[in-house]
């Protein structure tokens, strides 16, 4: 499959009115408040879901919770995720596994793009790669416990992580760790490539989270699609131009709704998923199984004294 069917794929086939019930099922979509994670919180509420919309902003997820109240009579739970501070991240995980037991699907699906290249996280990490990345690994790690538990409970139901990564990281396979805090090599790799890196290690993790957790944990990465979110903000003449051709934002949900609560997803560890849900190949280099390793060991090492 090529790029252009990609970013412009043939008309879906399964769209959010083909979810099963998700009555009794826990959700935690992360950066729940907008575009197409306000949609997906919102389809997951009028199936019937548990949902925890996590946002940094208490004002901007208030604003959202009430929206979908009014358009879907259910009311989503705000929970506070600052995934640019890696203490404010462990305070949230712990937070959540203080309050539930149950997690059934985990939606990473906050996001950076191409923000001032001197945005950095509070940390003194790449904006984009601390928070598309390090903060979204660091709280998973610790929300995994919850995770394996929810399976050991109900082992005929898997729980479900999904990445949110694009089809930005076919432009840069790669990771250079020099670039991943502020510096001169940083800065002269600039801010879409930076972003394409970030794209291409969500997919690293999810493999390796695929790999290592995947006899009780389902875990899938995808890209959305070409749609017309506010992700491109800071790129304002790109994003006017982008919304000429790019899908509405409902449809972007579309993807990891189905990863998320389709039952033949069920059987999809590991994969990549594209528009509209559908099973597509990631960049070959995804599946070097060293990169992924060697991705996970310096991650780890990051986070150990959090």
């Amino acid at each position: 499959m090529g790029v252009l069917s990609e970013n412009f794929p043939p008309k879906a086939t399964w769209t959010a009115k083909d979810m099963p019930d998700c009555s009794g099922k826990v959700f935690l979509v992360t950066g729940g408040n907008s575009g197409i994670g306000f949609e997906t919180v919102k389809e997951l509420l009028r199936k019937g879901g548990k949902v925890y919309l996590a946002a940094r902003s208490k004002a901007k997820a208030e604003e959202a919770i009430a929206e979908l109240e009014r358009e879907t009579g259910k009311r989503a739970i705000f929970h506070e995720l600052d995934l640019g501070n890696l203490a404010a991240v462990k305070r949230s995980a712990e937070e959540f596994a203080s309050r539930e037991s149950q997690l059934d699907v985990l939606i990473n699906n906050a996001g950076v793009m191409n923000p001032p290249i001197e945005s950095l996280t509070s940390d003194g990490y790449d904006l984009q790669f601390g928070t598309n990345v390090l903060g979204h690994f660091l709280f998973t790690k610790l929300l995994l416990p919850t995770l394996l538990s929810t399976a050991s409970s109900n082992p005929s139901s898997k729980p479900r992580i999904i990445n949110v990564s694009s089809i930005g990281h076919r432009f840069h396979p790669s990771i250079k760790y020099d670039t991943l805090r502020d510096g001169p090599k940083r800065r002269a790799m600039g801010s879409m490539n930076l972003y394409s890196q970030s794209k291409f290690c969500n997919i690293l993790v999810t493999n390796e989270l695929a790999r290592r957790y995947g006899d009780k944990i389902v875990s899938i990465s995808l890209h959305p699609g070409a749609i017309k979110t506010n992700l491109g903000r800071h790129m304002p003449l790109f994003t006017k131009v982008w919304n000429l051709f790019a899908a509405e934002v409902s449809l972007g949900a579309v993807t990891q709704l189905y990863a998320a609560t389709a039952p033949e997803a069920a059987k999809m560890n590991g994969k990549y998923l594209i528009p509209w849900a559908r099973v597509g190949e990631a960049n070959p280099a995804t599946a070097n199984v060293e990169t992924a390793t060697k991705l996970w060991d310096w991650l780890e090492a990051e986070i150990k004294d959090v």
